[in-house]
């Protein structure tokens, strides 16, 4: 599987992280777009794994510093 984007991916992480911080409102429907897209960008169907494989791919890229400081769910 190739990796997406550096700058999609952490795109769609930062988005995901925000919008599932915030309280329940319509954005649920969103949330649900862009966990699926982590999942198929990453290749799993576990949100949690999905977004710790994202990071870890960013950090590998070396251009994500905030993605090798969150810690990594699993």
């Amino acid at each position: 599987m190739l990796k997406p984007d550096p700058t999609v991916l952490r795109r769609l992480v930062d988005e995901y992280e925000t919008l599932t911080a915030a309280p329940a409102t319509a954005a649920e429907s969103r949330i649900a777009d862009l966990a699926y897209t982590l999942c198929v960008s990453t290749g799993t169907r576990d949100v949690g794994r999905a977004l710790a494989t994202a990071r870890a791919w960013l950090a590998q890229d070396g251009r994500d510093t905030a993605a090798a400081a969150a810690p990594a769910a699993v």
